[in-house]
């Protein structure tokens, strides 16, 4: 069945990917023509998008990439961003 839940109640929910990781925080949705086309996510302390964005404060996921809302939010591993150019200034 089907539950509804309001947008304002989702605000401040945990993120998790769908492998278990701790992504962030939600910060906001965004709405287009009465519908949510992404999720702005903020990067708490330690979250993954705290360890990949360093100063960066968060990112937005598209809609399409979340797999479940409820007492958490889930999104798809593929929502995660590439530490590429991280790893590489480590070296």
């Amino acid at each position: 069945m089907l539950k509804m839940k309001k947008v304002s109640d989702t605000y401040d929910l945990k993120v998790f990917t769908d492998s278990g990781d701790y992504f962030g925080d939600i910060e906001d949705s965004i709405v287009a023509s009465n519908k949510i086309s992404g999720w702005k996510i903020k990067a708490t302390k330690n979250s993954f998008l705290s360890r990949v964005l360093g100063s960066a404060k968060g990112v937005i996921v598209p809609h399409q990439l979340v797999k479940a809302v409820g007492d958490i939010l889930i999104i798809s591993r593929s929502a995660v961003p590439s530490s590429g150019p991280m790893e590489e200034k480590e070296e």
